[in-house]
């Protein structure tokens, strides 16, 4: 089957999960218990905006990798803390091995641990207005999963105008299926959260 059109993939465990899950044991352990549920709070939210902006170019499963280095090197992601970060922690972050190294995408969490600390109803707020309004059907297939939605792009635009970088359409769209404003899981798979 096209790499656009797979189906749900039966796991070693005999349960159905999104083909891109895979048999890898992070994939699988952040599929089943993360992606697609529903995450609220601002660090939290802030957690993921950061993690799906440093993922650019790279794959997801480097991020999970180092994520416990990332929560240690960015304060568990709190904003208050991040927000005041400073040019030592900036050459700190680029000598930690443990992380994504780089100076834009470090400098893009800082910024946006700022414009989050700033906002009148906080990050959570303004993240889930843009959960639809209705549920769609459950995709089939991966070829049905869209990279981008009126929704998405709509909240990359009030996010830059709020000042935030590193936050086009195809990252909020991601950020939207990593915290459950939308299940993107396919129909058969067994983390879907309703059928149909």
């Amino acid at each position: 089957m096209a790499e656009a059109q797979r189906t749900a993939l039966i796991g070693a465990d005999g349960l159905a999960r999104c083909p891109w899950a895979g048999q890898n044991p992070e994939y699988i352990a952040y599929h089943d218990e993360e992606w697609g549920r529903a995450l609220r709070g601002d660090d939290a939210l802030f957690e993921r905006l950061c993690l799906e902006a440093f993922q650019s170019g790279l794959s997801w499963l480097t991020i999970l990798r180092k994520r416990p280095a990332f929560r240690a090197a960015f304060q568990d992601f709190s904003i208050e803390k991040v927000a005041a970060f400073d040019e030592h922690d900036v050459e700190r972050l680029l000598a930690d091995a443990g992380i994504v190294r780089n100076r834009l995408k470090i400098n893009a969490a800082i910024a946006n641990a700022r414009t989050a600390a700033a906002l009148s109803g906080g990050l959570s707020e303004l993240v889930w207005s843009f959960a639809p309004a209705e549920a769609v059907p459950a995709p089939r297939h991966t070829g049905e999963v869209p990279a981008v939605t009126a929704q998405s792009t709509a909240m990359a635009k009030a996010l830059k105008k709020a000042g935030f970088v590193f936050v086009g359409p195809t990252t909020c769209y991601a950020l939207m299926q990593a915290c459950g404003l939308v299940d993107d899981h396919l129909a058969d798979c067994h983390a879907r959260r309703s059928r149909g």
